[in-house]
Order: C-alpha cells, then structure tokens, then sequence
C-alpha cells in the first residue's frame, strides 16, 4: 500500500446506552447505510484510497439494558476490544483509518487499536462532540456508556472498561473537546480543572477561536507524534439543518466552523486516523446533506 492507504473499519454498535422509541438502533445500523448512500465512494471518487475492512462482528449491537449505572458494561467492554483488535490487525496494510460507527465508544477502541500496532507512538485526540463523554458510573445521570468514552481513554472510569480501552491512550494535556455544549455538571467541573482544552461552538465560529484551536495543535504537535480525530455528527448544529443524527442539539458547530476546525488540525498534526460516528437514519433527518458533509469532514481530515 502507499503512504496514503486509508483502512475503513465499520463498528455497527450502539450498545453503549439506550433511547427511547429505539433511535440506538439506527446508530448501530449507520456503518452499513454509510456505504449503501455512497459515503466511501465519494472519498474514493476525491482521490482518497480506502480499503475497506467491513464491519467488527459485533453481535447483537444494541441490547436493551435496564442498568442505571452502566448499561451493557460486559458486551460494550468486548466491543472496545474487538475494534481494538480490528484497527490493529489492519494497520499492517494500511498507514491511517477510517472508522465508521456506530455510538462513540468506537473511538476509544480505535485508540486502542492505534496505540497496540504502534506502541511507541505518542497520540492526540480531538474530540469533537457537543456532549462531553467524560461522565463515570459515579455521575452518569442515564447509565449510558456511550457518555464516558473520552473519560476512559483518558483512563477515567471503572477499572474494566479503561482497561478494555488500554487507558490511557491519551495523556490530558494532550487532548481537546471540540463543539462540546451540552454538559453535565460534573463533566463541567472536571474539564475546567483538567489539562483538556475545550473550544466551544461559539468560540470556534470566530477567527481568534480557530487562532486558539491552532495554537493549542501546534504546542501539542511538538510533544506527539500524530492525532486521531473523533467526530460525532451531533456536534453539528441542529438549527442549521435537521441532521440525521441520533442525538440533535441545537447551538452546535455550523458545518462550515466544522470543516474549518478539522483542517486547523490537520494543518498542525499527522491525522493517523478519523472516526465519524452517531449518525442515524432512521430520525427522518436530512440523510443527503448529512452524508454530503460527512463526507466534507472526512476528506478534510484525510486528504
């Protein structure tokens, strides 16, 4: 493969939590609707060369659970490990992923993944979601794991599920919540005394915020070796357009402040890999315009 070679690694999981009228289920359905409305073809038609590994046998990927504290800790602990597994096995034949999801919990296994095919490499993160996801069982208020993610590849968390993501992957200092908006108080507390930069959505549709946001990338690029970039959809803003996402919130990141953002990075670090996650098209929402800027995101990323 050449140096551009890009793996796509699909993660049709949405156990990390569980919603009302079933909307996890079309989260879990996103990696396999990606494909079927082009998302790949129009990367490779931009000159992006993918080998596309399929999807982790993540099977079922939802599971009702009434848990209060951690929904599905077992089955989303063996899913980290299997995407884990899967983003390593391909990065023999490939230099960057390209993760599809499925809820954010792909991302901490993608991490995982990276850093068990190359242990000696030091990596950023840039988390863009306009929910924190750094909640733990002690101040979850839905039991849902998919809001703890960022929390356990910072190695925060219960013991299990840190180590099902080889936590820390990420040092603090080294890693930034993009668009995040919509947070739970302790969330709040412990990212304002934490060494995570955060950049909120009305910061970042400002040029002094994307002056900010490149500043924090080019201090980090000095101290690791590349980045990965988590990009869950509902970090756009729902007032902008009705977007097929799981999770709407209204305020978010214009598209255009998105696409801004992720090539500030990009300008500044090596992009070792790009997760989009948390579409859904089973919500009614503008599944064209989602995919069209899915697609924008991802070859701002990757190309």
């Amino acid at each position: 493969m050449g140096t551009r070679s890009i793996a796509v690694v699909g993660v049709p999981s949405a156990l990390g939590g569980v919603l009302p009228e079933d909307r996890h289920v079309g989260m879990a359905e996103a990696p396999r609707d990606l494909r079927r409305l082009g998302f790949l073809d129009r990367l490779t038609a931009g000159g992006l060369e993918l080998r596309d590994t399929g999807d982790v046998p993540i099977e079922p990927g939802v599971r009702d659970d009434p848990d209060s504290r951690l929904k599905n800790r077992a089955e989303v602990a063996a899913a980290i490990r299997q995407t884990a597994d899967a983003v390593a096995a391909c990065l023999g034949d490939a230099d960057r992923i390209l993760v599809i999801g499925g809820d954010c919990c792909a991302h901490a296994g993608a991490l995982a993944g990276l850093r068990r095919a190359r242990p000696e490499r030091r990596l950023a993160i840039a988390w863009f979601d306009a929910h924190g996801d750094s909640n733990t069982a002690e101040t979850t208020p839905s039991g849902n794991i998919w809001g703890m993610p960022f929390a356990l590849l910072l190695g925060r968390g219960e013991a299990d599920l840190v180590a099902a993501a080889d936590g820390p992957s990420v040092e603090p200092r080294h890693a930034a919540l993009i668009g995040g908006q919509v947070l739970d108080e302790p969330e709040s507390r412990w990212l304002s005394a934490s060494p995570v930069a955060h950049f909120g959505p009305g910061m970042l549709a400002t040029p002094a915020g994307l002056a900010a946001l490149d500043a924090w990338a080019r201090a980090v690029a000095a101290e690791v070796d590349g980045v990965y970039v988590a990009l869950d959809h509902d970090v756009l803003d729902a007032d902008e357009t009705p977007w097929a996402v799981t999770m709407p919130e209204a305020g978010g990141l214009g598209a255009e402040a998105a696409v801004a953002a992720v090539r500030t990075i990009r300008a500044a670090l090596p992009v070792v890999g790009y997760g989009a996650t948390a579409m859904n098209f089973r919500t009614g929402g503008d599944a064209d315009r989602t995919v069209a800027v899915a697609v924008r995101l991802a070859t701002a990323a990757l190309a």
